[in-house]
């Protein structure tokens, strides 16, 4: 089961992956700090002179609810585009963080294999000096 996984794991340019990791958070927090520093909408200013012309007013009052309800769906999407860039942010950290997490555990695997490999050589090297001397 866990071949298939290996291979795709090995097919990741792991290097490529490392070096982007930082570009990535980086782009992340300038997305968080450009909408996070952004205000909500802006209240629509009075309709004054606008609104005489209008019919009568029952459709001033459904154009004024409708003009509410358009200021409190920017205010909620506003308020959804900033949690999603906080999520990318948080992301993006993690991501980094997991990223060199690999790298570490790539390079402790490396070192593990050469001192396997050193430990079969030494193996091979004792064996033939034993078979020597008998």
């Amino acid at each position: 089961m866990a071949l298939p996984w290996l291979k795709v794991l090995k097919s990741v340019p792991w290097s490529d992956v490392i070096a982007a990791a930082p570009q990535v958070a980086n782009g992340a927090r300038r997305l968080w700090d450009t909408v996070g520093r952004k205000p909500g909408p802006a209240p629509q200013p009075d309709l004054g002179e606008a609104m005489a012309h209008l019919p009568p007013e029952e459709d001033i009052a459904l154009l004024a609810a409708r003009i509410e309800q358009h200021e409190a769906t920017m205010a909620q999407l506003h308020g959804q585009v900033r949690d999603a860039s906080r999520l990318i942010t948080e992301l993006a950290d993690q991501n980094a963080q997991l990223i060199a997490k690999m790298e570490a555990a790539r390079e402790r695997l490396n070192l593990v294999g050469f001192v396997a490999a050193a430990g079969v050589v030494v193996s091979i090297v004792a064996l033939a000096l034993a078979l020597a001397h008998t």
